[in-house]
């Protein structure tokens, strides 16, 4: 049990957490592509964005692993991205630290995402299963590509009016 819920039924609202985070987040993302900020899907984003994280070190197995050092690294990350957005309003170069670290903390929620897609669907564990198999790691050097180059979009792209 956790928090009064069965182990099954936390891991499900935890993904849905993630998932819909996700979606948020590519939301904010393609916004900051067009030079377009929307304070509400941000602020979902990122309260989602970290209700992930958090959600994730209760679940079994306890004890720190892999992804718990990548949760504790998104909360971080996270919480320069709320500074730069709510704090200090995007002014100056707390602009770029926002679009670095949204991209970030979506990239490494992206990153966990693939990991357990290749751990969960059959398929894909099929394909890779190990994390050190060649289909996982171009899998994942995909994903960081993809993220580096939106992030550099980003950086040159989003340069919104003050917050």
């Amino acid at each position: 049990m956790i928090f009064g819920m069965s182990v099954a039924l936390f891991t499900t609202i935890h993904v849905i957490i993630s998932l819909v985070a996700i979606l948020a987040g590519f939301v904010v993302v393609f916004g900051m592509l067009r030079n377009q900020h929307s304070g509400l899907w941000a602020a979902i984003y990122l309260v989602l964005i970290a209700l992930t994280s958090l959600t994730g070190y209760p679940v079994p197995p306890l004890g720190w692993d892999p992804a718990r050092t990548i949760g504790t690294i998104s909360l971080v990350v996270i919480v320069m991205a709320i500074a730069a957005l709510y704090v200090f309003r995007l002014a100056g170069i707390w602009r770029g630290v926002y679009v670095a670290t949204a991209i970030a903390a979506l990239y490494l929620d992206c990153f966990v995402g693939c990991v357990q897609a290749f751990a969960k669907i059959a398929p894909l564990h099929a394909l890779a299963p190990t994390q050190s198999s060649p289909a996982f790691a171009i899998a994942q050097l995909v994903v960081l590509a993809v993220f580096v180059f939106v992030g550099y979009l980003g950086l040159k792209r989003f340069h919104p009016d003050a917050v």
